[in-house]
């Protein structure tokens, strides 16, 4: 199929929102981890249009600020007022000028949309010649739709509103998206004439079709493949509806290209999160922002992986893990928090009850269990025992940890950074390092144990401890006596 470049594509993205009920603006909110305009935009850039044009009005600081920030090639156009689709796209022209070509004009609200639809919708525009072309639907139940009159032909009589229309015109199904191909020429001069001769004395873009229809221009229309992409967003039952349908589109495009994903229904991604072929994803997972997922990995089950790398082979299991490296073969989880710049070697291990804030861990490594490890060089061969604390903050600042390779940190040590803990060097159970210790050493940090007997007698009287320690003492002194 070939496909017409549009010289440029409108996206109206001006309304309130009101059903939102939110402080954010309707085409802000999120869908698979991307505003709702951005989905749209997304589906434009697929056309390469000579221009990309976005008209804003309410929330226009905010979403004007987000368009800047991840859209730069896209063309903001205010809307002071926002008085309908057809005063929209003439204050585009206003203040862009006239688009010579083939302009189509689309909503901010509609993430479902796919490019192809787009791009089937120009070629019916281009190999019919019309004026304008609609994008339609036919819909289970069109009530409350604008609907599509047809003459035999197939070209669009009218787009009649519910309203307004017959039994017979009722009964239709086909419904108008509001989204279309136009003659960028004729548009300009048509929408210069649309009226405000309707209850809400707003500019409608449909009446620009009733215009070129009656100055004899071909009107035609092409029905869009799946009724569900044109659907817009305008609460928040929308928007889960939304989310729910492309969530199951990723999946599937993963699913076919090779990915285990066991229940879908429980498993969410987003649209940029990549994946290798023989990757497993186990149910209760998420996966969000530039997340990858390399070949063998499994990652789940309840797990939850933000902007991290899970290398090949690794194994991820009941962990949150944000901005992560994970080494080839890694294992990690489960119960385990890894944060903003944790990265973990190959065979490298981060086990149950384990969190890790910018730590680098070396190849084969093990952090076992009930371990903190913030700020920190770990070496190749690293054994770090339970309940360690790697102390890297006084309050002030943060400070860095070395452990070198090969080297062993016994259960319930305290690291006081800084501080280097040599290659093949020891940390005595039980001991709070504020010193370096030399390669080869033992760290040693710890007073010597003694022993008060009776305290509990004296001290704990009358307890269950108490007693207990009575009867031991009695047994003991029988024996003796024995």
């Amino acid at each position: 199929m070939s496909v017409p470049r549009p010289a440029a594509v409108i996206v109206l993205a001006a309304g309130e929102g009101t059903r939102m009920k939110s402080q954010t603006p309707k085409v802000l909110h999120e869908v698979c981890g991307r505003p709702l305009v951005d989905h749209m935009l997304a589906a434009a850039r697929e056309l390469q249009p000579g221009r990309l044009i976005v008209v804003i009005g309410h929330g226009r600081e905010k979403v004007g600020a987000h368009l800047a920030a991840t859209s730069p090639d896209a063309r903001a156009v205010v809307q002071e007022e926002q008085r309908g689709t057809g005063h929209a796209v003439r204050t585009v022209l206003e203040e862009v000028g006239t688009i010579a070509g083939t302009v189509l004009v689309a909503y901010g609200d509609t993430p479902l949309l796919r490019a192809r639809t787009l791009a089937e919708l120009l070629a019916r525009h281009a190999e019919e010649g019309n004026a304008v072309t609609v994008l339609t639907a036919e819909v289970p139940d069109p009530t409350g739709y604008g609907r599509i009159v047809r003459d035999p032909g197939g070209a669009v009589v009218k787009i009649v509103e519910e309203k307004d229309a017959t039994p017979a015109e009722r009964a239709i199904r086909e419904m108008n998206s509001g989204i279309y191909a136009f003659d960028g020429l004729l548009l300009a001069d048509a929408v210069k004439r649309v009226s405000t001769d309707n209850a809400q004395g707003e500019e409608y873009l449909t009446d620009v079709l009733a215009i070129l229809r009656e100055e004899g221009h071909r009107v035609g229309a092409f029905v869009a493949p799946d009724h569900v992409e044109v659907e817009g967003v305008n609460d928040r039952v929308q928007l889960a509806f939304a989310r729910r349908v492309l969530n199951q589109r990723i999946l599937e495009e993963h699913m076919r290209a090779g990915v285990t994903v066991v229940d879908p229904a429980s498993v969410w991604v987003d649209v940029q999160v990549t994946m290798e072929p023989d990757a497993v994803i186990h149910p209760g997972t998420q996966l969000h922002g530039a997340t990858h997922v390399q070949a063998g990995a499994q990652v789940g089950p309840a797990t939850t992986l933000t902007d991290t790398v899970v290398g090949a082979g690794a194994v991820v299991r009941n962990a949150v893990c944000d901005n992560a490296v994970i080494g080839a073969e890694a294992t990690v989880g489960p119960y385990v928090y890894l944060r903003p710049g944790t990265v973990l070697g190959h065979k490298a291990k981060a086990g149950t009850f384990v969190e890790m804030k910018n730590a680098k861990v070396g190849d084969r490594s093990k952090v076992p269990h009930l371990t903190y490890v913030g700020d920190a060089t770990l070496g190749v061969d690293v054994n770090v025992g339970a309940s360690t604390v790697f102390v890297n903050y006084d309050g002030v600042n943060k400070h860095h940890t070395t452990v070198g390779d090969a080297a062993f940190i016994g259960c319930d040590s305290s690291l006081i950074a800084p501080v280097t803990v040599g290659d093949g060097a020891y940390t005595a159970a039980g001991s709070v390092i504020d010193t370096d210790v030399p390669p080869g050493a033992i760290g040693v940090a710890r007073a010597r144990q003694r022993n008060i007997d009776e305290w509990v007698l004296r001290r704990r009287a009358g307890t269950r401890s108490a007693a207990a320690a009575e009867r031991a003492l009695a047994e003991k002194e029988q024996e003796s006596g024995t």
